[in-house]
């Protein structure tokens, strides 16, 4: 119970965030969110007893801009299904090599970035594309955030309550996880 995680629901039920059960009961205390499912039994202060909430639903409309992937090694790879976007071997060890060389003007940015096995990297160096006479296999993109980017969690997979909640939202299963 201690680390037990809340899901967050907008007015909607559109899926917003996961929380602690303690952020979780101040939003209930002060009137901001309601319980949907409790499930996990309760909490007792000294003066009552309060349900223990698993998933909670705003009382009022947020609207946010839609999340983005962090840019970093781990994402890139996973964009990229961890394969050299030069000769197309899958294998975990990978580097990240920027398209247009950083000291050409290229910069850290998900158009710019692939993920290239040590072989390529080195035969690549810090030339562009044509001088060093190789190809993409694809594209670099910034990938969307889907609800298995953000609630994919295998550590989730504790919470078959969420379950109804996440489905009907995403382009994955609960079995994906």
């Amino acid at each position: 119970m201690l680390d037990a995680a809340v899901l967050v629901l907008n007015q909607n039920y559109e899926p917003l965030d996961v929380c602690s059960w303690q952020r979780a009961m101040v939003m209930i205390i002060s009137g901001k969110a309601e319980i949907v499912e409790n499930g996990r039994g309760v909490i007792h202060t000294p003066t009552t007893t309060l349900p223990l909430p698993s998933v909670v639903r705003l009382r009022y409309l947020v609207h946010r801009p839609r999340p983005r992937v962090k840019l970093n090694r781990k994402e890139i790879f996973r964009r990229d299904n961890y394969t050299c976007q030069y000769c197309g071997r899958q294998t975990t060890n990978l580097t990240v090599d920027h398209v247009v060389p950083r000291h050409c003007g290229g910069t850290y940015s998900w158009e710019n970035l692939v993920s290239a096995c040590p072989q390529c990297n080195r035969r690549k160096g810090g030339k562009t594309l044509r001088e060093a006479g190789m190809t993409l296999l694809r594209t670099p993109y910034e990938p969307r955030a889907s609800l298995r980017y953000l609630f994919g969690n295998p550590r989730y997979r504790a919470y078959p309550e969420w379950k109804k909640f996440l489905i009907g939202w995403g382009d994955w299963t609960w079995d994906d996880l």
